[in-house]
């Protein structure tokens, strides 16, 4: 199954943006009706509907450290990767990657 992405809060909604551009399935915070909510919703949220959490929040790592069970996690810290090495980042994950490859990991970008 080809891997699905839900947005945190904290990522730059120009990402979700370029990611359909190409085609690729991808969820925000408030098409969710998610705004403001905690992590651990976000995380519940993307798993039910099996989609992979895009996020620089670091609470999302202490949640898979902890034994959370999710789809995956791609972490990327917002101050090092600009949005277009992101979403070619994502679109790459997305053709070498399925949600079995993915499951309770993190990758970092």
């Amino acid at each position: 199954m080809p891997l699905r992405f839900h947005l945190d809060e904290s990522v730059h909604r120009g990402v979700a943006y370029a990611l359909r551009r190409r085609g690729i399935d991808v969820t925000t915070p408030k098409e969710a009706e998610l705004l403001s909510a905690g992590d651990a919703e976000h995380l519940a949220f993307a798993t039910a509907q099996g989609r992979v959490i895009i996020t620089h929040d670091s609470d999302f790592l202490r949640l898979s450290a902890s034994g959370v069970p999710h789809n995956g996690i791609v972490f990327c810290h917002n101050q090092t990767v600009s949005v277009g090495e992101m979403v070619r980042a994502l679109e790459r994950l997305s053709l070498i990657c399925d949600t079995m490859t993915l499951r309770d990991q993190v990758k970092f970008l």
